[in-house]
């Protein structure tokens, strides 16, 4: 009876997009629409700007850009299959396209993590080293990093990605999101999927949380020489240069935390649960992150406003607004 109901070429998984809201997919559409409107013209401004202004040529932007690009791709990676579930009501995905989209999620995923620590080094350097910043935090130096951030996540995720081609997969081949993910899919397998279970389990353990480990300690140690500052107004303006980065990290590894501990200990959890945290976790960091750094930062703020042809008055009325 199992062998009748397995595929081992499976030709198509089936997207669930929002289970029993199907007669209003069109208009729930509309704030994920706003949400990526945001997240690829924001990111796509940020990019632009620190390209345009040399003045803006500086590893700490080099750093903001490699931010830009991940949120850009994270966000790119599952429009496609949002797109032709609230538009186009095609909810089915050739396993080869799901395997794609969930290599290109997990794959941004991992970098922005990899992003986060190293902007967290470049705070802890400007903060508790600045005398010897411009030697210790240099442009070949920011570029070698960026090459190890931008292959770390997607040579670690290939063996797990690949393997799932080999599986087995009992039906119905139904996902219960928008897009593909490496915990639905195996939970179809027919086989014993310890190995990817174990490997999973090890990549996110050596990569993620001892990121968020990392930028732990990077933000303990900025604290203590925080504390050390003689007078409060230095105190200050040196939390007011980490409040973009910390908003960042809270941003991406709350919701990451939330939905894996719901994938692994909340089976019984609701469906609707399931959907949001995966919902926040992909589309609201994205989203957020080039607002927080066009608010917070000033050297950006003013580039913003110079691109738009905005009046001083305004510049100095945001930057009141902001504190």
């Amino acid at each position: 009876m199992l062998l009748s109901n397995m595929t081992y070429f499976s030709p198509m998984f089936y997207l669930t997009g929002f289970p029993g809201l199907e007669a209003i997919e069109h208009w729930i559409f509309i704030p994920f629409f706003f949400m990526y409107l945001v997240a690829i013209s924001g990111n796509c401004l940020i990019l632009i700007i620190i390209k345009t202004s040399p003045h803006l040529h500086t590893p700490m932007y080099y750093l903001l850009s490699l931010l830009a690009l991940t949120d850009l791709g994270l966000s790119v990676s599952t429009l496609p299959t949002m797109v032709g579930i609230f538009w186009f009501n095609s909810h089915s995905i050739y396993f080869g396209a799901c395997q794609i989209q969930m290599f290109c999620i997990h794959s941004f995923s991992f970098m922005e993590s990899s992003v986060l620590l190293v902007m967290s080094f470049d705070r802890f350097v400007a903060i508790c080293n600045p005398l010897r910043y411009s030697v210790i935090i240099t442009g070949q130096r920011v570029i070698r990093v960026g090459l190890v951030v931008i292959l770390r996540g997607p040579v670690a995720l290939i063996p797990i990605v690949l393997l799932l081609k080999v599986f087995p997969y009992c039906g119905p081949l139904v996902l219960s999101h928008s897009f593909c993910l490496h915990q639905e899919v195996i939970h179809l397998a027919c086989v014993d999927t310890t190995f990817n279970n174990l490997y999973g389990l090890t990549l996110v353990v050596f990569t993620v949380m001892l990121d968020l480990v990392l930028i732990a300690l990077s933000y303990g140690f900025i604290l203590h020489a925080v504390v050390g500052l003689a007078s409060r107004e230095e105190q200050l303006r040196a939390f007011q240069t980490c409040t973009s980065h910390l908003c960042a990290v809270l941003l991406f590894f709350v919701p990451m935390a939330g939905l894996s501990l719901v994938h692994r200990f909340g089976k019984n959890a609701p469906p609707a649960v399931h959907l949001l945290m995966a919902n926040i976790y992909l589309f609201v960091p994205p989203m957020i992150n080039p607002i927080i750094y066009s608010i917070k930062t000033k050297e950006i703020r003013r580039a913003i406003i110079k691109l738009l042809g905005l009046r001083k008055v305004n510049s100095e009325s945001w930057g009141e607004m902001c504190h």
